[in-house]
């Protein structure tokens, strides 16, 4: 497919998703590679990929907090045929990797350098010998704070460039910052209390589309329910306190040095984002811009409009996010 008539179809996927979906991205789908390895602490790590010899391009995704590259087929896809080979990781605790806790719903990590761990350990794997490829990076919220803290600590220059979208450089906290460090400082004490669902959130529930704080398409969103659906097992609910705590500390430790990331960097703003922080989004933007490193970047790239999950959004959206990253994936 020629890239001009895929980014024009951009605009008007919507009205035709059922027959887009259930058809040419469902036959790419089938084309897929899974794969594993074992990450930190004999935690088995799946993840996903898509290549062709044709290609000379290498794309890795890394999703969000909850989610599993079974939601990501058509960023897959887009993305595919614009000439990239794709790699999409499983996050340990969720998707079809494994987790650490009794209950399989919870969202937890016992250390957020485990998940640098297991991306570095990916990435020998995977990236390092496709030596003759230019490697790309996209993540989206939790996978965004992944790769910054992996480029913060690995120095050379892996990627020519990464796209963050919506990054979690700091949480929507339901209460001041100052209750929910004494809350998951406290509960850091005791192993049952550190492990327990974060306050005010349980089990994963359906939400109905018209308060869903995700996306504007209801396509998409539907599609998002109808794959916790077909897979209950790749279902996770709220955070534990332990999780509120190791990610809190790593967005504090990964706004005070930024500057240190050498890769260049695109950063993309969801306007309506109630998910992750923009202030502390523009805060990371602000200490790079402050130091040579981040001097030629214009982030962050504000969405307007858009709410958290800026890959999943309605169309128009959706297409500025895509083309900015790929003209500045091309400029690199």
């Amino acid at each position: 497919m020629a890239p001009e008539i895929l980014k024009a179809s951009w605009l008007n996927r919507e009205p035709q998703f059922s027959a887009f979906t259930n058809g040419s991205l469902l036959d790419f789908w089938r084309t897929r590679e899974e794969r594993q390895f074992m990450g930190i602490d004999d935690i088995l790590i799946h993840y996903v990929s898509f290549c062709s010899p044709h290609h000379d391009k290498t794309l890795i995704i890394l999703p969000g907090r909850s989610e599993s590259y079974v939601k990501y087929p058509e960023v897959a896809y887009d993305f595919y045929h614009l000439g990239y080979d794709i790699f999409i990781i499983d996050h340990r605790g969720q998707g079809c990797s494994g987790r650490m806790l009794d209950d399989r719903q919870k969202g937890h990590v016992e250390a957020f350098d485990h998940y640098v761990d297991d991306l570095a350990k990916f990435i020998e794997l995977e990236v390092t010998p496709r030596q003759s490829h230019r490697c790309y990076a996209l993540a989206h919220s939790m996978g965004g704070a992944i790769l910054s803290r992996f480029l913060m600590r690995y120095q050379e220059l892996i990627f020519r460039a990464a796209a963050l979208c919506a990054p979690m450089f700091g949480i929507n906290l339901p209460m001041p910052r100052w209750l929910a460090n004494f809350l998951v400082n406290q509960a850091e004490s005791n192993t049952q209390r550190r492990n327990a669902y974060a306050l005010s959130t349980g089990q994963w529930r359906p939400l109905p589309y018209f308060i869903n704080l995700l996306t504007h398409s209801y396509a998409r969103y539907q599609r998002y329910l109808r794959y916790y659906a077909d897979y209950p097992e790749l279902r996770l609910g709220g955070p534990t306190y332990h999780w509120m705590r190791e990610s809190m500390l790593m967005g504090d430790n990964l706004i005070e040095n930024a500057d240190k990331i050498q890769t260049p960097l695109m950063i993309l703003q969801a306007s309506e984002d109630k998910i992750v922080s923009n202030r502390e989004l523009l805060a990371f933007c602000a200490s790079r811009q402050k130091a040579e490193t981040g001097k030629a970047e214009q982030n962050p790239l504000v969405i307007q409009g858009a709410h958290h999950e800026i890959l999943f959004e309605k169309d128009i959206l959706r297409a500025q996010a895509l083309n900015a990253i790929c003209d500045f994936f091309d400029q690199n």
